[in-house]
């Protein structure tokens, strides 16, 4: 994490300070949305914050939608209810997340955009990650070790706004080598839901179509990775193409260890959590909190948080992952 970084999560966390609070914090009450608790770096996000809420004896009302629409917004509506302070929401579908968030300005409630970006809404807080960045990090990543040849590029579920940034971020550097002639994209395709097993589907068509000649593939996250490596096994090729990945998973660093994974990118929720918890504490108590960028919705200028993402790989996945305390010891090195 960088030292810019580490100085706005600290400025974010003492935000209100000498501010007369118009709560305590045992009178607080947060609303939390969350996506859903199928991928690992979703109940790390979802411990982190009740971890920050207990520290402080604050009240988190936690609903997760199990990426249903529908279900998220229903749960919202009834957060809202409940006489919370601030809504952190984690969209499934960036677009249909307004509704929520117009339900929020009706009843003066302050909303932060966790992690994914609400579109077309009068969102009050943007915290995350340099998407662009995550995208760049991974195919400049296989492009050091794949020079030329035919790629697979696989992006994320339609309805989350990040896995467009990904994908932007990933074609940025891709698309000058496709103008060169260097590399082939043989297919460009998202993946509803993140589904690992739709990954896997998708990679065994590539295969099939190209006869096996695959020479890179561009995974958004560590659960598509692997989905992905299941296709290439089949091929005998598992460890032999590269593959990028995203969130650090335990799983996704096994495989990197073992030679089947290229790489991650770590975006370390705890900072994360961290951010998005200690602006709504501001929100709370009538502040606001710090900045570093703004981001187009569509709507607004939405004002943003972005922290720094890491690139993994066998090199550096100990001290990163392991050492930092982000990953157990015996959950990486368990085989």
């Amino acid at each position: 994490m960088k030292k810019l970084t580490i100085i706005f999560i600290a400025a974010l966390l003492c935000c209100g300070c000498g501010k007369a609070p118009q709560q305590t914090a045992k009178d607080i009450k947060i609303g939390l949305s969350i996506p859903t608790q199928r991928e690992e770096r979703w109940v790390r996000d979802v411990q982190q914050l009740r971890k920050e809420a207990a520290a402080l004896g604050v009240e988190l009302l936690v609903k997760v939608s199990e990426n249903d629409t529908a279900r998220q917004l229903a749960q919202c509506e009834e957060l809202l209810q409940q006489n919370i302070s601030v809504l952190i929401v984690g969209p499934h579908d960036a677009a249909a997340a307004a509704e929520i968030v117009e339900q929020a300005v009706q009843k003066g409630v302050k909303v932060i955009s966790y992690d994914r970006l609400i579109l077309n809404a009068d969102v009050d807080l943007y915290v995350s990650f340099d998407n662009v960045k995550v995208g760049e990090i991974q195919a400049r990543y296989l492009t050091r070790l794949a020079p030329s040849g035919k790629y697979v590029v696989l992006s994320g579920a339609p309805t989350d706004n990040n896995a467009k940034l990904f994908r932007l971020g990933a074609l940025n550097i891709l698309r000058p080598l496709v103008n060169e002639g260097r590399i082939k994209i043989v297919m460009d395709r998202a993946i509803p839901d993140w589904n690992p097993a739709q990954a896997t589907r998708l990679m065994e068509k590539a295969l099939a179509d190209n006869s096996g000649d695959i020479q890179a593939v561009l995974a958004p996250n560590d659960a598509t990775a692997g989905g992905v490596i299941q296709a290439l096994a089949m091929y005998k090729l598992a460890g032999t193409v590269p593959v990028s990945g995203q969130d650090s998973e335990a799983a996704a660093a096994r495989r990197i260890l073992a030679g089947t994974q290229s790489m991650t990118v770590f975006k370390d929720t705890r900072q994360l959590a961290a951010a998005a918890f200690g602006a709504a504490m501001s929100f709370a108590a009538g502040g606001e909190a710090p900045v570093n960028a703004e981001v187009s919705n569509g709507k607004i200028n939405v004002p943003s948080l972005l922290l720094e993402p890491i690139a993994v790989d066998g090199a550096n996945l100990h001290k990163v992952l392991v050492n930092s305390g982000y990953l157990k010891h015996e959950d990486v090195y368990r085989n």
